[in-house]
């Protein structure tokens, strides 16, 4: 018999059938982002109601922060089970399956109601991806609009030449180089130490990464773009989740259903609050110029075109269905 992938000999099973413990399992769960960020206390909710809703069936332990394995590693862990279930940003997987850039489209879904919309209309296509990488995505989050920092102040492209910036995906590598910048990858748990060091000057990141890592403390502007609104999922080793029961399953996904709304909710709460933070910490907040928005603008345009040909069938399917209504 096995417990938590442990062999038990028969007198140790009597003893923890007799103790009640013999189907419960624990799972650890790793997050890449800081435990008092959004998305990670979001994590706890979950774990709390898939431990209420399975009657402890199921005990997750969040490790938030990279603290357990490193964002980049985080799915890796989990396809090959050290890690039954963890999250991470959905476009980070963007190299290895593009499809899963869906979110990255720069200009196409800049508001909450469009991305979740977006979403609907890629969710079958992502599911079938994520299954062929033995995964299971269980809930999703978006975070609020991605806007520009600098340690300047910046009105166009002119600006921005040779400036290190710090990506996270293809498509903000994609932007960097459009604009003259020199991308690198830099998780979220080591940006504050990127930007002390001088290895980045510059990001493209919601007002929660600023407010999280304290960039007032290295930069001075932040401009309001809302280009995109990424989402982070939240995964599970797809052969863990075939072998639970169906109640089983359905209790998770109860819960991760009821987080994933909470959660979205919970950033669109604080999206403005997280602008009002960062002025308040001395930061310049507002809206890119005219000529540096149309510059972006362009730039997405010509991203989402690469996007297409790149996916090609799939791809256009999501934005057919995204544009039907």
């Amino acid at each position: 018999m096995k417990i938590n992938g442990f062999k038990m000999t028969t007198a140790m099973a009597v003893l923890a059938l007799g103790a009640g413990t013999a189907s419960a399992e624990s799972w650890d769960m790793p997050m890449a982002y800081a435990a008092t960020n959004f998305h990670s206390e979001m994590g706890v909710v979950f774990a709390d109601r898939v431990r209420e809703y399975t009657g402890g069936e199921i005990d997750i332990t969040v490790h938030a922060g990279g603290s357990l394995f490193k964002g980049g590693e985080i799915k890796r862990a989990i396809q090959t089970g050290q890690a039954p279930i963890g999250e991470r940003f959905m476009s980070a997987h963007a190299n290895e399956a593009p499809l899963l850039g869906w979110d990255n489209l720069p200009f196409v879904a800049t508001s909450y109601e469009d991305n979740e919309k977006l979403w609907q209309a890629a969710r079958d296509k992502v599911n079938a991806q994520l299954a062929d990488l033995n995964l299971v995505a269980l809930y999703t989050c978006p975070w609020p609009g991605q806007g520009f920092y600098f340690n300047k102040p910046v009105g166009s492209s002119q600006d921005t030449q040779g400036v290190k910036f710090r990506s996270y995906n293809t498509a903000t590598a994609t932007f960097a180089e459009e604009l003259g910048m020199i991308p690198v990858q830099v998780e979220a748990a080591e940006l504050s130490q990127a930007l002390a060091t001088g290895v980045a000057e510059s990001f493209i990141s919601s007002g929660s990464t600023g407010y999280d890592r304290k960039v007032w403390e290295h930069l001075t502007h932040y401009y309001k773009v809302n280009a995109w609104l990424p989402r982070n999922y939240v995964m599970v080793n797809k052969g863990i989740w075939d072998g639970l029961s169906a109640d089983t399953q359905a209790a998770v996904q109860k819960a991760a259903d009821e987080t994933g709304a909470d959660c979205s909710s919970k950033s669109a709460e604080l999206a403005d609050w997280y602008f009002e933070q960062l002025a308040a910490n001395g930061m310049s907040v507002e809206d890119a110029g005219p000529e540096f928005l149309e510059e972006l603008q362009a730039i997405g345009a010509k991203m989402t075109a690469d996007w297409l040909a790149t996916v090609g069938e799939d791809g256009q399917a999501i934005l057919d269905a995204y544009y039907a209504d």
